[in-house]
């Protein structure tokens, strides 16, 4: 009888999680419901197992709404009535219309309207709704002579009086409204819950019809889904036979340009893996990734494949992956294997530049209506949960946004605050919005929207209203495709080298950048400023305390770095091992056995599963439910809990030590989430290793190349730093060499326009479209006569210094800009310009100093150019020592000048703490650690340069300072505003 269920992913109006839901349902005796959530069918798939699992036969459909108005519910016959339903909501989805009053003829689907907005005549698959409340007025109802085509309508959106008031909150934050404001339009009956049969069916006695039409809607629904079975596109080619054969000779012939013929080892594992993929019927996913990359490579895009598809040798020999697995010996089983569960995926980075591209290739090649991003359920934040719940209940902005900061402890005697933390407390967790998964693709062999309907997010590619965990549990194996800002620096650091140098680096031949000398020297020293996934200071002072000065070191240090073995302690551990390799004990036989190579500690996540199983003696399953829970993508919390009592009981039976076996299990669970396969982790280290190559061999175009691509860790200062110190030239934008973008000429750096926040970006790019077209600027008339722009865009331009070829002054050309510009009319720019010579005027001379142009420039770019910020201290003092002999001050105290680069927060026990990177007056880079104690005497007080004394302690060859006093240094007073020079600051 239950026709209109709503769960939470009815966004902002249910509020009973699925689970709860089918729960109540047990509870009630019902044996048969409806899931109809509104405009979406984002739990359908889980609503059916929990209703299979209870012996409740689930029904499936939705409630169609618009502009928050109820239009009609349908219900899915089977799988054809979800597949019409899905088609019709994802057409207004897509086009914005606004929904129909009437449904259309569903052929599979039965469709339910209200007494108030049913039509005058009804389809064969139509029916009126009739609640409780209602039926006492049927007789004079305008409907009254349709009672054949009536069945019981009760809805369910809340379980308890809380629920309900709970279900009004939302619907004023979906309003966007306070809840005094909301009408009885806005929010459900206060009868809309589920109650038992003995208590519903009363109120229908006098219309058994209306009982039995409802009964026989249920009876006709039938929508099945048979689970586990794969829902991908089934071929590449026509068949598996063809796939299989394709994937083979692609392979070969990868093979022998990898290996050559005679790797009898590497042909062996290439024969094996194909066994394999063959077995599962994965042939069409390699070829499919294969396809997606021969684009790629078409286009001249650069790649990375990584996670643990770069355990697959066939990945290797197809150019998805970079990374050889028998030189890591890494094993395929964990990529792929006869009794792996879950699907497993490939991970394939692109530039940020060029991703849309492979997108657009993707939807078109394989069909906009079999290809999507998976979506996401965005979940009410801890934060937010309580500003938005505050402003329902009208407080004022001052107080929610200290009840944002501490909602629990504010204003304990407060009955509004009281209800705002016990209504938002119980929103946590519910799902506030559908979004796009940052990277997730489907590609079906059916068309998708026989599962879901689809949305239309701003960034133009369709979305399916489940999220990746659903995808998985229903058949498809998801595509990852990402993007990032690493690659585009290589790949527009070979551009610029094959333009400024006229040489042609073949950085996709990881030969020639994977561990060469001169590289390995600069990992040594963590000189890796502007390298992918190897310039934060964390990662620097790890390199430096490994002495890091190869491959597979690197490896280890790109998931020793990651939270997971960090917090466990066990990054300190490993850092004692690697650097005193005779002076430790394994934790047991085990871990000397299958751990040697990181001196017994667990690193990568197959580390983790060899301990599970040789220690814990755990079987692969319970194996494969660790690795999911490690990779963040686990959702059942009761499984993982098993496979605890699983490993303590089994170590028990091993008669391991209860204390070892606690330690152990703690390192595991510490690497929840975080940790990297250790495919990933090469994959990183490889990519670390071309943008270091590139750092090392062509400096000023790969630094040039990092700004461009908006840097990555650092400001882009530091990047324009690490250019001068490179032996490049740093110029300011000029409208006769400058683009949009940082240009390099030879060694000269000319910044882009992109970096003036007071430039328009239309006016920037129209400079340099201009220039291209009709030649260089001649003055800075001819640019005002060519360019429309007004007197603050000129004013900019003139203050950074673009017209410097002029051989003018700044305060000149404001004078020159000023007679030009001021009260002049845009649509006579040509006229006038053309045919009236400029009246020269002989103008006084004012001298101006470099440190009035480095100020200009910190207002314009944020950073000086013609000096340094050294050069603008008030003090002459450089500090004692430089940070180039820091190392043999170990256990001393020294004072240094510095400038900050970045700093790091780390709350503890005892209060803030901050990690703080600096440069000295030779810019050479340093870190420093402040304690809560120093910092309330002598807190951060914004950037700048800073007066320290500390503690030198060197860890491993990597010295830090620890923070006794710090001093913000004062700049000199700003010479533009000198009072001899406000004439021309206007």
């Amino acid at each position: 009888m239950y026709l209109n269920c709503h769960s939470y992913h009815s966004l902002r109006y249910g509020t009973i999680p699925l689970k709860d839901l089918v729960g109540l349902a047990v509870s009630c005796d019902v044996k048969a419901m409806a899931l109809t959530d509104i405009n979406t069918v984002t739990g359908i798939y889980d609503f059916i197992r929990d209703c299979e699992k209870n012996e409740i036969k689930p029904l499936v459909g939705m409630e169609f709404r618009c502009n928050h108005q109820f239009r009609y519910i349908g219900l899915a016959k089977n799988a054809e009535g979800l597949a019409e339903m899905n088609r019709f909501l994802t057409e207004y989805n897509f086009s914005g219309k606004t929904l129909p009053l009437r449904a259309p003829e569903f052929k599979e689907a039965f469709v339910i309207y209200t007494l108030e907005n049913a039509p005058e005549t009804l389809h064969e698959n139509e029916f009126i709704g009739v609640r409780t409340e209602e039926v006492s007025g049927l007789l004079t109802s305008k409907h009254k002579n349709k009672i054949a085509k009536m069945v019981v309508l009760q809805p369910v959106t809340f379980s308890s009086k809380k629920e309900y008031n709970l279900h009004k909150v939302l619907r004023a934050v979906d309003t966007n409204i306070i809840l005094s404001k909301l009408t009885e339009a806005d929010y459900c009956k206060t009868s809309d819950f589920i109650k038992p049969l003995e208590a519903l069916l009363p109120f229908y006695e006098k219309y058994p019809e209306i009982i039995s039409n409802t009964q026989r809607i249920i009876d006709k629904c039938n929508f099945q889904y048979e689970f586990g079975v794969p829902q991908n596109k089934k071929f590449f080619t026509k068949s598996r036979e063809e796939d299989i054969k394709m994937l083979t000779g692609l392979a070969l012939k990868g093979f022998e340009h990898r290996y050559g013929k005679e790797n009898t080892i590497a042909k062996a594992r290439v024969e094996k893996e194909l066994k394999v993929i063959d077995e599962l019927k994965f042939s069409a996913y390699f070829l499919i990734t294969w396809d997606i990359i021969q684009y790629s490579n078409s286009q001249g895009f650069m790649h990375i494949g990584r996670g643990s598809g770069a355990n697959s040798i066939i990945a290797y020999c197809l150019g998805i992956t970079d990374i050889c697995p028998i030189e890591l010996d890494l094993y395929f089983e964990r990529f792929l294997n006869l009794n792996r569960k879950t699907p497993p995926d490939f991970d394939i980075d692109w530039s940020w530049q060029e991703r849309n591209e492979i997108l657009e290739y993707i939807f078109g090649k394989y069909g906009r209506d079999h290809v999507a991003f998976c979506g996401t359920n965005v979940e009410f934040k801890y934060r937010s949960i309580f500003r938005e719940v505050g402003k329902v209940f009208g407080l004022p902005k001052e107080e929610l946004d200290v009840l944002a900061k501490n909602p629990e402890e504010l204003h304990p005697t407060n009955k509004i605050v009281k209800l705002v933390q016990e209504y938002g407390f119980m929103m946590q967790k519910y799902p506030n919005q559908r979004s796009m998964h940052a990277c997730g693709i489907i590609i079906s062999e059916e068309p998708i929207t026989n599962y879901t309907p689809l949305e239309m997010p701003p960034k133009g590619f369709p979305i399916v209203l489940f999220d990746m965990h659903i995808a998985e549990e229903i058949g498809f194996d998801k595509f990852d495709i990402l993007s990032q800002r690493g690659i585009g620096h290589i790949d527009d650091s070979v551009k610029l080298i094959e333009k400024n140098r006229g040489i042609k680096v073949d950085i996709r031949n990881t030969s020639i950048s994977k561990d060469e000398a001169v590289c390995n020297s600069y990992l040594a020293k963590g000189d890796t400023i502007g390298c992918f996934y190897i310039e934060s200071p964390a990662m620097r002072g790890l390199l430096r305390r490994l002495n890091c000065d190869n491959y597979k070191i690197l490896v280890a240090a790109s998931s020793i770095i990651r939270p997971g073995v960090a917090q466990s302690g066990m990054m300190k551990e490993y850092i004692f091992r690697h650097n005193n390799p005779n002076q430790f004990e394994y934790f047991h036989e085990v871990f000397r056995e299958h751990l040697g190579e990181t001196y017994g500690i667990m690193v990568y996540q197959e580390d983790v599963i060899k301990i599970a199983q040789h220690y814990g003696g755990l079987p692969a399953p319970d194996g494969d439910i660790l690795r999911r829970a490690m990779s963040g993508k686990g959702r059942s919390l009761e499984a993982l809990q098993k496979v605890k009592d699983n490993f303590f009981a089994s170590c028990a039976q091993k008669g391991h030590p209860e204390v070892l076996s606690q330690e152990i299990y703690r390192q595991i669970e510490s690497f929840a989430g975080y940790s990297f396969c250790k495919a990933h982790s090469a994959s990183y280290a490889v990519e670390s290793y071309q943008s270091l190559y590139l750092k090392v061999n062509y400096p000023v175009e790969f630094m040039t190349a990092v700004i461009n691509n908006q840097g990555g860790f650092y400001r882009t200062e530091v990047y324009v730093h690490e250019a001068r110190m490179s032996g490049g030239t740093v110029h300011n934008p000029c409208v006769n060499k400058s683009e949009y973008q940082t240009t390099l000429y030879g060694t000269d750096i000319y910044l882009g326009f992109m970096h003036l926040q007071s430039l328009e970006s239309k006016i920037a790019n129209l400079i340099v479209s201009e220039r291209e077209k009709n030649g260089d600027y001649l003055s800075l008339e001819n640019f005002i006569n060519r360019i429309p722009i007004g007197i603050e865009g000129v004013k900019v331009l003139i203050f950074i210094g673009a017209f410097r070829f002029t051989g003018k002054t700044k305060n000149q050309l404001l004078i020159s800009a000023s007679l030009l510009l001021n009260n002049f009319k845009p649509e006579n720019r040509n006229l006038m310009l053309l045919q009236e010579p400029v009246k020269e005027f002989k103008l006084p001379v004012l001298e101006r100093s470099v440190f009035e142009d480095a100020f200009d420039e910190i207002e314009l770019l944020s950073f000086p150019v013609s000096c340094t910020v050294f050069d603008l201290l008030q003090t002459k003092h450089r500090g004692d020592i430089m940070a180039k002999d820091l190392v043999k001050y170990h256990k001393r105290q020294v004072r240094m000048l510095a400038y900050l680069i970045s700093r790091k927060h780390v709350p503890t026990k005892k209060g803030s703490m901050y990690f703080g990177t600096w440069i000295d007056h030779e810019g050479t880079y340093f870190d420093t650690a402040h304690f809560p104690d120093s910092l309330a005497k002598h807190p951060f007080q914004g950037g700048g340069c800073y007066l320290l004394l500390g503690n030198v302690e060197v860890d491993y060859h990597f010295p830090t300072i620890t923070i006794l006093k710090m001093a913000k240094m004062p700049f000199i007073p700003d010479p533009r505003y000198m009072d001899s020079k406000d004439q021309y600051r206007t």
